[in-house]
């Protein structure tokens, strides 16, 4: 189970922010820009993101001829098909619509969502870390605007480290591999990490080692898990499992996950930054033990990361009042809405917050006064470029599950098959949609 819904949370401890004042610029608007001179404007906003509703107040108190409504029609994959239907039904389209980042293509290479740069989104671009709006251009054209971000980190125990000698995080994958077998041999349930088939968490190696299986280009997509990085990330964390080294009994988000973080016997967990805002509550017991750092890195020195998670807006094509709703998107991402959201503990990709002082400088009572908003913010800022998704990604993603599952459970087998497989049903389902795909 992946907690999309809590993409865009981190810890309460790296708010309140204050004010924000390099976030303020634009977008507080006027009401006789936004919606059409002094006429009434209602949108509608699909959101799952508890933040974005407090910007609303500030809004309608600066645009007070236009009205937002804010409606939770389901997470991810459930608003995401309660969005087709509407638009395929030509009523009940909404203005604003949320997005995980590999939702974007499967919207706008049809033509289901604006073009944002037409509405003046081009002039928001060097606020952002370029890996976020990289994630919301298709096609060379904007669709969405980044809303918050899930920069992958390692996050560890430094307690259950010690215990195995270790008095470092393991700063590159190879001393992440002997920090492993130490670790292990603290006892039969001791394990660096957990793993039955996340998807995610192996794009992410694949990313950060340089593999970029999806090659999309319009409606033609090529696959390939042959790739010198992607072959190299697989291989490495196909070693550990193979050596026993990784849990595979573990599945994440469960009761399971949490006693092995509460109790340390799950030593690390390389995942998004959203993890800091549900780790404190999972794992109650391990309070000042767990600390945040960057992914190990392939080579000694190498600064280089990858996402996992995160989520934008955008404007469906179909939408009646796009003016309006731009206005309020460009509020909340990174005019005068921000900073409030900032505050009720969203995670954004914005240089003007990551770059802040009072961000940076934050203690984190349970991450041991950790800075974590520093750690955090260099892991947005180094996360590769020229990742793409293809259009049909979250469709791929559920079925990946099912063909890992008899690999993880049997150990017969290897992640590469797998992979294989998995490549194959996309081809398959790609071309039955329309793609052109190989």
């Amino acid at each position: 189970m992946r907690l999309s819904h809590k993409l865009r949370l981190l810890s309460a401890a790296l708010a309140p922010m204050l004010a924000l004042t390099a976030c303020s610029g634009g977008g507080s608007g006027g009401g006789s820009s936004a919606g059409g001179g002094d006429e009434q404007v209602k949108i509608t906003v699909w959101s799952w993101d508890g933040t974005v509703e407090k910007a609303v107040p500030g809004f309608q108190a600066a645009n007070p001829n236009i009205t937002v409504e804010v409606v939770n029609a389901g997470s991810s994959q459930d608003e995401y098909k309660a969005l087709d239907n509407a638009i395929q039904a030509g009523s009940g389209v909404p203005d604003l619509v949320m997005f995980e980042y590999f939702a974007v293509p499967y919207f706008a290479v049809p033509g289901k969502l604006a073009d944002l740069g037409e509405l003046g989104a081009d002039k928001l671009k060097q606020d952002f870390v370029p890996a976020a709006w990289s994630d919301v251009t298709v096609n060379g054209k904007v669709h969405a605007v980044p809303s918050d971000y899930g920069p992958s980190a390692m996050f560890y125990n430094m307690s259950t480290l010690r215990k195995a000698g270790i008095e470092e995080p393991p700063a590159t994958w190879d001393e992440y591999y002997e920090a492993a077998k130490k670790i292990h041999a603290l006892g039969d349930d001791y394990y660096i990490a957990q793993d039955t088939g996340d998807i995610f968490f192996l794009l992410s190696l694949i990313w950060q080692a340089g593999g970029r299986p999806f090659k999309v280009d319009g409606t033609k997509v090529r696959i390939d898990f042959t790739d010198p990085g992607t072959t190299k990330a697989v291989a490495f964390w196909q070693k550990l499992l193979d050596e026993g080294l990784i849990n595979t009994k573990i599945t994440g988000w469960s009761d399971d996950w949490n006693r092995a973080l509460n109790d340390g016997t799950l030593a690390t967990q390389t995942m998004g930054g959203w993890l800091t805002s549900t780790l404190p509550e999972r794992a109650p017991d391990a309070a000042g033990d767990f600390r945040v750092a960057l992914m190990p890195q392939w080579q000694q020195g190498d600064r280089t990361g990858a996402a996992n998670g995160g989520s934008s807006f955008g404007i469906p094509a179909a939408a009646e009042h796009k003016e309006a709703a731009f206005t309020f998107l460009e509020y909340f991402t990174h005019g005068g809405g921000l900073s409030t959201r900032v505050d009720a503990g969203a995670f954004v990709p914005n240089m003007s917050v990551l770059e802040n002082e009072t961000f940076q400088s934050k203690a984190n009572p349970y991450f041991g006064d950790q800075k974590v908003g520093a750690v955090l913010a260099e892991a947005s800022e180094i996360v590769g470029g020229g990742w793409q998704y293809p259009p049909f990604f979250e469709w791929a993603r559920s079925i990946y599950g099912d063909l890992a599952s008899p690999f993880y459970t049997t150990g017969e087998g290897s992640l590469a098959e797998v992979l294989e497989q998995w490549r194959q049903r996309c081809i398959q389902y790609g071309n039955e949609q329309g793609f052109e795909v190989s």
